[in-house]
């Protein structure tokens, strides 16, 4: 089959899907985990409490930012597909969830964030110092909540991946300045950031419930992917204005970062005045009318059809996994409305 038309089968194929599950992505990836979904929101807030004035304060705001739990819904599915979600299972999710929590509060303070999902961040609900010792207190809690699950893997697997996070930071900030706009740079930032959030997940998920180490290992193979794919995802959303996101249009290039879509948008056509303006961004000297320009190129030379491709091409591999991993119809269902939400949501 030629490559053009493969690529049509890949839209086509993610297109039925998503026209058949559009209504309701969310109900169907809750379905077979709706009880075990609300034990782990309970013990989730649960955690997130305290009886002091400030730092009780401080947590019901980051509380209140709640997602749609797309992380924890994960370890869960993928828990449930090769066992039974227990105790371990909640408190590994806990801890993982509150250990992405704990990172989203100190990002937003080394980047200065002023907002976070449609609401103040806590440094400019309170301050940088309030916000690092809550971000410090919520890491501390997670850590408690992982050794509850008295498994020494997860514990290791736990720790590997506040390390790693903490590496695609480090990694970033250096690309920033750096001249190599490839997407080579691209993936091993995403890589070390939501691809291996994701991972994480779907590993804990699978130990947590007893699987083999081959299990294990292509769990963690899907996560890693519908990490990839989430990124891009959310990459994509900086090219177009949207007050649900919560971020103005350019916002990633307005703090030096490059993403997919202008990435090969510079590459395919070696457009030596745009790759200039890149530059600028990335020394952030770039002006608001150099950042609207790239949005434009990227747009208008084909960077976010191939942003979506890639999508595509990514979710069939995710599909292959599903084929073979995944026995029950239900939770089989669910990792496929799962992938489809996240490539066809838009927030």
């Amino acid at each position: 089959m030629c490559s053009g038309c493969q690529i049509f089968s890949l839209i086509l194929s993610a297109n039925v899907s998503y026209l058949i599950n559009r209504m309701d992505h969310l109900s169907i990836i809750k379905q077979p985990i709706t009880s075990e979904l609300n034990d782990f929101i309970s013990l989730f807030n649960s955690s997130l409490s305290h009886d002091d004035g400030l730092l009780g304060t401080a947590l019901e705001h980051v509380r209140k930012r709640a997602g749609k739990r797309m992380r924890p819904m994960l370890i869960l599915l993928i828990a449930k597909n090769y066992g039974q979600v227990t105790d371990v299972t909640q408190n590994a999710a806990v801890g993982l969830e509150l250990l992405h929590t704990a990172s989203l509060v100190h990002d937003d303070v080394v980047d200065e964030s002023g907002e976070r999902r449609g609401q103040a961040s806590v440094n400019a609900a309170y301050d940088n110092k309030v916000a690092v010792l809550v971000g410090d207190y919520i890491l501390s809690t997670a850590l408690l909540r992982v050794a509850r699950t008295h498994s020494e893997d997860i514990v290791a697997e736990l720790a590997e991946l506040g390390r790693v996070l903490s590496d695609g930071e480090i990694l970033q900030l250096t690309s920033i300045g750096c001249k190599d706009i490839s997407e080579e740079v691209y993936y091993q930032v995403i890589s070390r950031k939501t691809a291996a959030l994701f991972e994480a997940c779907a590993g804990i998920g699978a130990m947590s419930a007893g699987a083999g180490k081959d299990d294990i290992e292509a769990a963690r193979a899907f996560g890693r992917t519908l990490g990839m794919i989430f990124q891009i995802r959310d990459d994509i959303f900086d090219y177009y204005d949207s007050p649900e996101i919560g971020k103005p249009t350019g916002n990633d290039m307005a703090e030096g970062k490059l993403t997919l879509p202008i990435i090969y948008a510079l590459n395919a056509t070696g457009n030596e005045e745009m790759r200039q303006t890149a530059y600028r961004v990335k020394s952030l000297n770039a002006s608001k009318e150099d950042i609207e320009a790239l949005v434009a190129f990227a747009k208008d030379n084909g960077g976010i059809d191939y942003a979506e491709k890639k999508m595509l091409e990514l979710r069939e591999e995710n599909i292959a996994y599903i084929n073979k991993h995944v026995m029950h119809v239900d939770i089989r269902d669910a990792l496929t409305a799962y992938m489809d939400f996240v490539i066809y949501r838009k927030i």
